[in-house]
């Protein structure tokens, strides 16, 4: 059994309830999710324990937006999210756990920023492999590391202006194909623990309930007001593993 203080547990189970919001149509909130928990462990920990939660949620998602996908995007960013995934797993070994905490601050601190700089929608553009899988290999490195592809993902995803219940489902159905590929070098690399598989276990009822709760709260909070409150978060919760690797 994994071992945390109750104030870990409390963490972890935010981590988790962020976790399902994102699988119920909410994306941009589980890049919340790792930098939260480590705060109380490690990165590398932290990823281990949230895969399994992902995967579950990703279940409840993949239910409420089955229908949702658009095949062209997923069939330009899957090869380059599966080479990223394997570049993660290849030098997994050669980062040591600050250069973790650092590289998942860093994807943070960039995106905040540039989410706060941003004005108004981007450029529409056309589905494009070549960006697909540029911005896929990326998500797919992200993701291996710390369940952080969101940005990247959302480069390339986001110009394509997909109605939003699609953009939604093919999101939803790109991180569940990349989660399930990461379950073998996670397995292979020990992460999967019984200790994080059983705290899995006791925090994904919190995780589906939250997709259902996902799923609501789309339909009624202005998308504007809740991703500005998200991104503050995301940008404290940065700079402070930033910190706490340089130290």
């Amino acid at each position: 059994m994994l071992h945390l203080t109750p104030e870990g547990w409390a963490i972890a189970a935010i981590a988790a309830f962020l976790i399902g919001l994102s699988k119920g149509g909410l994306a941009m909130v589980a890049v919340l999710s790792v930098p939260i928990l480590s705060l109380v462990m490690s990165p590398v920990q932290a990823a281990g324990l949230l895969l399994p939660i992902y995967i579950a949620s990703d279940v409840g998602g993949l239910l409420i937006y089955r229908r949702q996908v658009d095949l062209g995007v997923l069939r330009s960013a899957l090869p380059g999210a599966v080479a990223g995934i394997g570049v993660g797993w290849a030098t997994a070994s050669l980062v040591p756990t600050w250069g973790v905490t650092l590289i998942v601050g860093v994807i943070g601190l960039v995106f905040a920023l540039n989410a706060l700089r941003r004005r108004g929608l981007p450029p529409v553009r056309t589905i494009s492999p070549v960006r697909g899988n540029i911005w896929g290999s990326l998500a797919g490195y992200t993701s291996f590391v710390s369940h952080s592809g969101a940005p990247p993902w959302q480069v390339y995803a986001q110009p394509l202006r997909l109605p939003s219940l699609v953009f939604a489902g093919t999101t939803t159905w790109f991180f569940a194909v990349v989660n399930w590929i990461k379950l073998i070098p996670y397995a292979a690399l020990g992460q999967l623990s019984p200790g994080n598989l059983t705290a899995a276990a006791i925090l994904t009822p919190l995780a589906l309930l939250a997709v259902w709760i996902g799923q609501r709260l789309v339909r009624i909070i202005p998308d504007l007001i809740f991703y500005k409150l998200i991104t503050w978060g995301l940008l404290l919760v940065s700079l402070r593993l930033i910190w706490q690797a340089l130290s």
